[in-house]
């Protein structure tokens, strides 16, 4: 009899991403031919632009595809240096910069280097999914900190400084929100950033959605706001969401010295440096003309004021107003324990989505996995014409559901 092959303990708090399951799942019932709508991506629809896949063409051309410097392109260092000392206000040297696989690279790197087990990171709930299983994976430990819908999903400063031990090594700031869309305010930020400079704790400033802002709202950073923080802090960013270049996978981090450096030895470990011909790409994103990203960000703003007027227009549905991003996160808690017209009860809201894909043929992603249970996220880069449908799917299907 063959002994079963053991897998490594790490893994044993480690859930997989709720958002790909949503996806995946959406995608099987499509190939089967059903009529399914996905909210589920956390990308644009759009194309890559013509003139970032011109520059890659170029480059094939010309001869690419070697090895780079495992922190990358000392041309795209300094691009992105440059871009990020202009929208934070501090000066950010090339040296200072490391370029990954995406920013969820740029995120395990951090924590790898960063975190020893018995370490803590402070996460604001709601959260994207995978900070916290990238922290355990590291060894460490989450702690998560709620916020509420009618603070706009802000992290109160007295509740942060009083999560904070002596075991506290960072925490994490996602503004724009994935999967909020909330927006933090400067003097949030201000106080955080003041905080935490006081107690000598990283603030990991996670900026992938900085340049889709909406409804008068404005990005503000940090280190703008809070520049004591400057010694603490790590900017996340990259070219994923504000170029349609999520495939591409291009992210990057910014920080102090020795934790970039850190983060280049668990690089050069595992994918040694990111995609020669993606940071090509990544280069002309940032260097060539910018009016694409004012394109992509007015059509998402179409969408998203329809999505929301829509859901707020479903009875029993409320929502907070999302200002950022590409996600709605409506709180559906008033259908949970409801029963489905055959007498099934929806004893959660991951049963509740899995009502509305198998019932209402709508793809949306349980809030449990952001760690608001309730809440379900829906994201609006997609179709007018298929939030227009999906949202009235989502109505009708809701309005079957029996108390």
């Amino acid at each position: 009899m063959t002994a079963p092959l053991r897998i490594a303990s790490r893994l044993s708090p480690v859930k997989p991403s709720m958002t790909l399951a949503v996806t995946a799942r959406a995608a099987e019932l499509k190939a089967r031919g059903v009529d399914v709508i996905g909210f589920g991506a956390g990308e644009p629809d759009f194309d890559t632009p013509d003139h970032i896949k011109d520059a890659a063409r170029a480059a094939l051309d010309r001869g690419v595809g070697k090895y780079t410097n495992v922190a990358g392109l000392i041309e795209l260092r300094r691009a992105v240096a440059k871009e990020l000392t202009a929208v934070h206000g501090v000066d950010i040297a090339p040296s200072r910069v490391m370029v990954s696989t995406g920013a969820k690279q740029a995120l395990f790197n951090l924590f790898m280097a960063l975190l020893d087990p018995g370490d803590e990171v402070i996460i604001p709930a709601p959260y994207w999914v995978s900070y916290p299983d990238i922290v355990l994976l590291a060894g460490a430990r989450p702690v998560i900190l709620p916020t509420r819908a009618s603070d706009r999903f802000a992290p109160a400063p007295a509740a942060l400084a009083a999560a904070m031990t002596d075991r506290t090594r960072a925490v994490v700031l996602n503004t724009p929100s994935n999967p909020t869309g909330a927006v933090y305010d400067a003097e949030v930020l201000r106080e955080i950033g003041a905080l935490c400079a006081r107690r000598g704790v990283l603030v990991i400033s996670d900026d992938i959605y900085r340049a889709l802002v909406y409804g008068g709202a404005s990005y503000t950073s940090i280190a703008r706001v809070a520049p004591e923080v400057a010694p603490y802090l790590v900017l996340i960013d990259g070219v994923s969401k504000t170029y349609a270049m999520t495939g591409w996978r291009i992210g990057f981090a910014a920080g102090p010295p020795t934790l970039i450096e850190a983060m280049s030895v668990i690089q050069g470990q595992s994918t040694t440096n990111p995609t020669h011909i993606a940071q090509v790409a990544a280069l002309a994103a940032l260097e060539g003309p910018q009016a694409c990203v004012g394109t992509m960000r007015a059509e998402f703003d179409e969408r998203r004021r329809e999505m929301v007027r829509r859901l707020r227009a479903i009875p029993g549905v409320t929502l907070e107003e999302p200002l950022g991003a590409f996600y709605c996160f409506p709180d559906l808690s008033a259908f949970v324990g409801r029963r489905t017209a055959d007498g099934a009860p929806l004893a959660d809201d991951v049963a509740l989505c899995n009502f509305l894909v198998e019932q209402g043929r709508i793809a949306v992603v349980p809030g449990s996995g952001f760690g608001a249970p309730g809440f379900v996220r829906l994201s609006y880069a997609c179709s007018m014409s298929d939030i227009q449908k999906g949202v009235d799917r989502m109505g009708e299907a809701l309005a079957t559901l029996q108390a």
